[in-house]
Formats: C-alpha cells, sequence, structure tokens
C-alpha cells in the first residue's frame, strides 16, 4: 500500500530555518522515498511501512536534537487517491 503524508515542521526556536532544512534534506537522503517540497509543506511518498518508518525516525531525530517542535501531517491513501484519479480520467 502507498501513502502520501502532507508534513510541516514548525520548530519552537529563534533560529528556525536551519532546523527545517535539516529535517528536508535528511528526508532527501533516502532513495526509497519521495520528498516534494514546497513553501510550506513536504510531501513525502512510498510504501505505507517505510514512509512511516523513516518519518517516525526521523521525527524523533528533529526532538532530540531541536527540544520542542511542532508537526502538523496529512495522511492519505495514495493507492485509493491514484484509482480515483484514474477513474476520473
Amino acid at each position: 500500500m502507498q501513502v502520501m503524508v502532507e508534513l510541516s515542521l514548525y520548530p519552537l526556536v529563534n533560529a528556525y530555518i536551519p532546523p527545517i532544512q535539516t529535517f528536508i534534506d535528511r528526508l532527501n537522503s533516502y532513495e526509497n522515498i519521495t520528498v516534494t517540497t514546497c513553501s510550506t509543506s513536504t510531501q513525502v511518498s512510498g510504501d505505507y511501512q517505510t514512509v512511516m518508518r523513516i518519518l517516525g525516525e526521523e521525527m524523533q531525530r528533529t526532538h532530540e536534537e531541536v527540544g520542542q517542535a511542532i508537526f502538523v501531517a496529512k495522511f492519505l491513501n495514495f493507492d485509493a487517491m491514484q484509482a480515483r484519479k484514474s477513474n476520473d480520467g
């Protein structure tokens, strides 16, 4: 099963851009997921279990390195979304 996660990170520190960039750079280092960065969020897609494992590890690492940080996420069943696109088009 495929999943797409739209994720926003809000580090509760004065210099907030470096932790966001570091998190995105770490996500981009994985070859088995797709990462698309927009101005206010990052979309991560791939195999459900793989994406969830990677996000769990990287979110924990961010909390350990930054301290307080808020993650806001939306999870979409990418298989169902793609099937709907195929049926509509």
